[in-house]
């Protein structure tokens, strides 16, 4: 007969299998609920541009704006966790975040202003609530890799990892969903929408109060309090050799995820006018790009785990190799795609497959961080990517306004240069290397 105390050791077996410590599992859950909020509004934000009165070029600058962002914030974010510790840091910017939720709710209600003569459109105070809305995922994103970094094995990081995506997937998953239910039973995207970022706001808070009050910041390791731009400069200047030639390729795939990744609603809902018809339902293009994201979701979800402990035997770089060439290579097959519901539902399982990689990639800029210093090896890789990652969207703005198809090929060009590159020089981690 088994005892409790078997029945208890059986589960922390099982957790442990699967990278589930304590602080790991509130992790997790945390990001499971912001995770279905960011992907509840962040996608669609462009669309919410694009009604507001924004054309393209303005869309292009709100995704360099948010690269601005996510260059500027996890710097300063990791350095705070490793002085503060993850606790206190993460519930600083789950405040900040549910905040911007609410701003992009009341922004389009803000009356028209001029300023010395420049008339300011609603659609400008969803830049504003942009910095707000990104605070923990960019800030916290140094926490995030530390709690993971402390409480794995380093020959289970990968499947750390894993555990704390498949609940951010389960969010990115579920979010759309509701997105798209939201969107089908309203007149108009902007009423739906809205309905959409006060769930996303619930959610946020919710997600902020638990991982307070569940998570323990006993097993924080803290580290040295932040020296200013010499710190900076020392942190860029000792990334561990594994990471250079990873850093180098993972620009160049997200430069070109960057130039296109705002437009992909709009590829749906404008370009390619593409719904659904079907099951006894018919969804409009934009409650369509909701169902869309779940099934990119659904592959995500499905090849996580299996491709994780496949890293286990193979190493890391072929599997964040696969992931790269998935970034690459989807851009151009979207927008060459016909109007076809099926045709454009395939595209996006076959996109689920670059989320596969992920855990592997952390593991990959994490691992090879001394104990202390996760937090700001994190940050300081994201800082420089995403600092030459900036004018991508600007960038792919402006072409997106001349020719989208143009806009989408020279996407797809940057993204394959950054896959050779990889497949050429990519270095593999150590604890990782008696697999490869």
């Amino acid at each position: 007969m088994e005892t409790r105390r078997d029945a208890v050791d059986s589960f922390d077996s099982f957790r442990q299998f699967i990278g589930l410590e304590r602080d790991v599992l509130v992790l997790s859950v945390a990001m499971f609920a912001f995770s279905l909020s960011f992907q509840m509004t962040g996608r669609y934000v462009p669309e919410y541009l694009r009604v507001l009165g924004a054309g393209a070029t303005v869309v292009g600058l709100y995704g360099s704006v948010g690269n601005l962002i996510g260059a500027l914030y996890p710097y300063p974010g990791g350095a705070l966790s490793d002085r503060l510790g993850s606790r206190l840091s993460l519930t600083l910017f789950g405040t900040v975040s549910s905040a911007g939720f609410l701003f992009w709710f009341v922004a389009p209600q803000v009356p028209e202003v001029t300023l010395a003569g420049v008339s300011l459109e609603p659609w400008l105070w969803i830049f504003v609530g942009l910095f707000l809305t990104q605070a923990w995922k960019s800030f916290g994103l140094g926490a995030t890799f530390a709690i993971v970094k402390q409480s794995v094995p380093p020959g289970r990081l990968a499947m750390g990892f894993a555990s704390t995506e498949i609940f951010r997937r389960i969010g990115f998953l579920l979010g759309p969903l509701i997105a798209a239910a939201l969107l089908a039973a309203t007149a108009t995207f902007v009423e739906g929408f809205r309905y959409v970022l006060i769930v996303a706001a619930v959610f946020g808070i919710v997600a902020t109060v638990a991982q307070h009050v569940l998570y323990d910041a006993g097993g924080d390791s803290l580290g040295k309090s932040f020296e200013g731009l010499a710190q900076l400069r020392d942190d860029l200047r000792s990334l561990p050799e594994t990471l250079r030639p990873l850093l180098v390729a993972d620009t160049l795939i997200r430069f070109a995820n960057g130039m296109v990744y705002v437009f992909f609603v709009i590829v749906v809902t404008e370009f390619l006018q593409v719904g659904f018809t079907g099951f006894g339902v018919s969804l409009r293009p934009d409650a369509f790009f909701g169902v869309l994201l779940g099934v990119e979701m659904v592959v995500a979800l499905l090849t996580k785990l299996p491709v994780s402990k496949l890293a286990e035997r193979t190493g890391l770089k072929p599997v964040v190799g696969l992931g790269f060439a998935v970034y690459a290579i989807f851009p151009v097959l979207l927008i060459f795609a016909p109007a076809n519901q099926w045709v454009v539902v395939g595209l996006f399982a076959f996109s689920g497959l670059r989320f596969a990689g992920l855990p592997a990639h952390k593991a990959l800029i994490v691992g090879p961080a001394e104990r202390n210093a996760g937090g700001r090896v994190t940050g300081a890789y994201y800082l420089l990517r995403n600092t030459i990652v900036i004018p991508s969207a600007a960038l792919g703005g402006w072409l997106y306004a001349r020719d989208p198809t143009l806009a989408f090929s020279v996407a797809s060009l940057v993204g394959v240069v950054g896959v050779v590159y990889f497949a050429l020089r990519g270095k593999e981690f150590e604890a990782y290397a008696g697999g490869a």
